[in-house]
């Protein structure tokens, strides 16, 4: 087994090509792992059917490789299970069959919108997928359309488009059911959830910013989970590629009535910076002012109590306790 330094642990099979590698079986004792960008002087452009799976057939026939960036316990387990961060290479195109199949502790995907071809299955099993970071290197491809459509789960992704811009999207959660009807002696298909526009809202595969915009007042009047739609509204407000006034209106109505969940929330996320944001466009109630306070405390997050106690005092809220003590 030959070795080569990288950035992350791995042990590969590979199969070199004229003028590519592809690899055939990966595993790390890593959570987070970033898959090399070349090997022997080749880009890899493609994942191998199974090629990252804990449950992977044994006997891939290849160049065995280990990736080694010097900081291993003797212990480690090499199984992909412990996987919960994996940056693909940014040359990658191709992703086989069942690449990533039950990788059940993957969270977080990284990767260039190179990927030209998904197989069947690629992300089938992976439980705990639910964000993705996008990096655009041309014409918009299908991987955003593949993973909305292969996860109904709710799906927080953020886009580096290519003029410098960044887009951070919530698409919703859904759920899609067979449910028994006795009496007809038949399953009815039913779906659950105001994601599902969200989730294919896709034209050729293709996402138009617009018409997720047009989406909101349709998933208002849905079932549907109250910090989702603050989360979806606030990222689009935050990240306002191709926002239309219009839609610009709506979404901040949202937060203006739902301030006391958008302030908890950026509290949990310490973003002192995104409350000074809200603040900035919106003065909410008293009652919300103090309950994001008291977060602040039971989280110890004094940037953010500082942001949220100056508010109070422009707002000279009468007999207001202004204790700055976490």
């Amino acid at each position: 087994m030959e070795t080569v330094s990288g950035v992350s642990n791995w042990k590969l099979v590979i199969r070199r090509e004229e003028r590519s590698v592809c690899i055939l079986r990966g595993v790390t004792c890593d959570e987070r792992a970033i898959l090399p960008e070349e090997l022997f002087g080749l880009p890899v452009t493609e994942l191998g059917g199974h090629a990252l799976s804990p449950t992977a057939p044994a006997g891939a026939e290849g160049e065995e490789v280990l990736v080694s960036c010097g900081l291993t316990d003797e212990g480690a387990q090499w199984d992909n299970r412990r996987l919960t961060d994996l940056t693909l290479p940014a040359v990658l195109q191709k992703v086989g069959d069942y690449a990533l199949l039950n990788c059940s502790g993957l969270k977080t995907l990284r990767l260039h919108d190179g990927v030209t071809f998904w197989g069947g299955g690629a992300l089938m099993n992976c439980r705990s997928l639910d964000t993705f970071f996008l990096t655009r290197v041309g014409e918009q491809q299908e991987s955003l359309s593949f993973f909305a459509d292969e996860l109904s789960r709710e799906l927080d992704v953020t886009i580096y488009e290519t003029d410098g811009q960044t887009v951070h999207l919530i698409f919703p959660e859904f759920v899609e059911a067979y449910e028994e009807n006795c009496p007809a002696h038949h399953f009815d298909y039913n779906i659950y959830g105001a994601g599902y526009p969200y989730h294919h809202c896709f034209r050729q595969k293709k996402l138009s910013l617009r018409e997720y915009d047009t989406l909101w007042k349709g998933f208002l009047g849905m079932e549907h989970d109250e910090e989702s739609g603050v989360r979806l509204a606030w990222w689009r407000l935050r990240c306002p590629a191709e926002l239309t006034e219009r839609a610009a209106r709506r979404y901040w109505d949202h937060l203006e009535h739902h301030a006391d969940t958008l302030l908890r929330w950026l509290v949990s996320r310490r973003d002192a910076a995104g409350i000074a944001f809200f603040l900035g466009q919106v003065t909410p109630e008293e009652g919300a002012l103090a309950q994001a306070c008291e977060a602040a405390r039971e989280e110890r997050a004094s940037e953010c109590l500082a942001v949220l106690l100056e508010q109070r005092r422009r707002k000279g809220s009468a007999g207001a306790e202004k204790r700055f003590d976490l």
